[in-house]
């Protein structure tokens, strides 16, 4: 699997689980505390990814215009991991503000996916070419099941 594949593979698993969590109401607490948890790990995971091997290529690969992207694309992650996921996490799941608080982070990570997946995805496979995909893909699939694997320790 390509790495463009793989991360869109992602991108489909933390849409549907954005939308499992915003379908959830007051009353539904512990599904919502179990489905914030996935999330978190399946962006951890996926972040780490991005940031540590795809996104590096990208830049190095690129021009100004994919300088500019790679920049962007890790100021939404950080967006996402140390400001808007860390207050989600500190609010009550039974509370109307924890409604409120996935639906900014649904609204910023859809954001993230269209414009990885509409501009910067088809420049990579533009600059970076299928072949140096598939290598990056592998070390991605690597990568995943070791953060995975690590991630499900520390849960445990």
């Amino acid at each position: 699997m390509n790495a463009i594949d793989l991360l869109k593979k992602d991108h489909e698993t933390v849409k549907h689980l954005l939308a499992q969590i915003s379908a959830t109401n007051d009353t539904s607490a512990k599904k919502r505390t179990e489905l914030l948890d996935k999330i978190e790990m399946e962006l951890t995971v996926h972040t780490a990814l991005e940031e540590e091997i795809l996104y590096p290529a990208f830049k190095q690969a690129g021009k100004k215009q994919e300088e500019k992207m790679y920049f962007e694309a890790k100021e939404e992650h950080r967006t996402v991991d140390s400001m808007v996921l860390p207050d989600l996490k500190k609010t009550k799941p039974d509370s109307v503000e924890f409604s409120g608080r996935v639906k900014v982070l649904k609204e910023l990570i859809e954001h993230h996916i269209e414009e990885e997946e509409t501009e910067m995805f088809p420049d990579a496979l533009n600059i970076l070419g299928k072949r140096h995909l598939e290598e990056l893909g592998v070390q991605m699939q690597t990568r995943q099941k070791e953060l995975k694997a690590s991630l499900q320790r520390k849960a445990a």
